[in-house]
């Protein structure tokens, strides 16, 4: 029986399931972003996710660690240098699956699989978002002691905060169907 074994083993024996997830995780951390299969993103994420967390703490016995997993010199560098400092606050949940759709040949489900701290253009939006606070409404029911507070003097002056809608144009009278109406002439018609 294989209760509780949730690993997701690829289609492919222990020892190419453990190069390919090395390989990817070496190229997410050199590339900040690959496009994968959902199913193998989310095999990396898991592989990949403890890594990241021992980037925190850089001695000698964490970066040994990492290389067994990694096998790359260059992606361990770029792992303890740059990205440790990155998330050196974040508690986890260090990547990000973003589905880009269904492969043509296959049907696959596909996806980018990215670190969080690198998307430039998610971040952008999220501080721009914050820059602007929303103006919030009381609702409707007030109680009584707000409402006897209210004093004419209170009233106007909130009158005056509000802004003030620009009037429309006035239109012209629509003619009932009994009621006869004048041709325009040809002073009113605007030139064109």
């Amino acid at each position: 029986m294989r209760h509780q074994k949730k690993f997701n083993h690829l289609g492919r024996k222990s020892a190419h399931r453990k190069a390919m997830l090395s390989n990817m995780a070496a190229s997410l951390i050199i590339h900040k972003r690959i496009h994968t299969t959902v199913a193998k993103a989310k095999a990396l994420r898991i592989y990949v996710e403890p890594l990241i967390s021992k980037s925190k703490e850089d001695t000698t016995h964490s970066r040994r660690t990492v290389f067994s997993y990694l096998q790359s010199k260059e992606a361990v560098t770029e792992l303890f240098r740059e990205i440790s400092k990155k998330i050196m606050d974040r508690p986890g949940g260090y990547t990000r699956i973003l589905k880009t759709g269904n492969r043509f040949g296959d049907n696959a489900e596909m996806c980018l699989i990215e670190l969080v701290d690198y998307n430039e253009a998610m971040l952008s939006v999220k501080d721009g978002g914050k820059a602007k606070p929303t103006r919030r409404r009381r609702a409707t029911s007030k109680k009584k002691g707000d409402e006897e507070a209210e004093t004419p003097a209170a009233v106007k002056h909130e009158a005056e905060a509000k802004p003030k809608k620009a009037e429309k144009p006035a239109e012209e009278p629509v003619a009932e169907p009994d009621q006869e109406v004048a041709p325009e002439t040809a002073e009113e018609k605007p030139e064109v």
